[in-house]
């Protein structure tokens, strides 16, 4: 009897580091830049707070936060996530189990788990998740268990390890001209979108500051069943 391909969805929230808090070293490598492009003040100042509002999306820079799966045939999973200065016992809800690690703890859990797969779903994933993923598992002294970013193309990735990036594939790896973000694919095809609740990427620094570690969890759950009924459309009448 053949074995059953394990595919799995995941996804990650990341909170940068305070600015203030770095190195003047480390701010002048940041703020070089700005300093030799900004015309005036003003736009100095506007350059400087996208800078700092975009620390979160480098891991040199932040540190992973929140990291959910899902398996897709089962429609279960967990999300790990930090929670810093509080003692949040390990919960389920809806088939989501929530545990409170450190980030180590977080990427070590996500690499034991992703030895049971074969397949892999993200969205972005290939530019974002992955990428910032191996490279905080690497200031943790972690090794990946699986390849994920062996080949851009499909047909070039190991049968061990196939990475399924939505957004490559739904832009035919960028041959259309506007990709759209996850809240717009969503919309077009009448699923769930994770912002429905009122919470976006955005806002999960801010979250992060308040101490709303549990929100930021949850959230992430929305992006994981977004991804997981995306995935479906895309594997029912793109996939040929």
């Amino acid at each position: 009897m053949p074995s059953i391909t394990k595919k799995l969805v995941f996804d990650i929230e990341t909170v940068g580091e305070d600015f203030e808090s770095l190195d003047k070293t480390t701010q002048d490598a940041l703020t070089r830049w700005i300093e030799k492009e900004a015309d005036d003040k003003d736009e100095y100042n506007r350059l400087l707070d996208d800078l700092k509002n975009g620390l979160g999306f480098s891991p040199l820079t932040a540190h992973i936060v929140a990291l959910g799966v899902m398996d897709v045939h089962v429609g279960k999973g967990g999300v790990y996530y930090q929670s810093p200065g509080q003692k949040n016992p390990r919960f389920e809800e809806d088939g989501i189990t929530f545990e409170a690690m450190t980030e180590e703890q977080i990427v070590r859990k996500f690499w034991d788990v992703a030895r049971e797969y074969d397949v892999f779903i993200t969205f972005n994933g290939r530019s974002f998740d992955v990428p910032f993923l191996m490279v905080r598992s690497a200031v943790h002294n972690v090794r990946p268990t699986k390849n994920l970013m062996a080949g851009r193309y499909l047909y070039q990735q190991h049968a061990q390890a196939i990475h399924v990036d939505l957004l490559d594939q739904l832009s035919f790896y960028g041959a259309s001209r506007r990709k759209g973000s996850l809240h717009l694919w969503t919309r077009a095809f009448g699923i769930k979108s994770p912002k429905s609740g009122g919470v976006t990427g955005d806002d999960v620094s801010l979250l992060f500051k308040k101490k709303k570690y549990k929100e930021i969890a949850k959230y992430n759950v929305g992006d994981l069943h977004a991804t997981k009924e995306l995935y479906e459309k895309w594997e029912t009448y793109f996939n040929l």
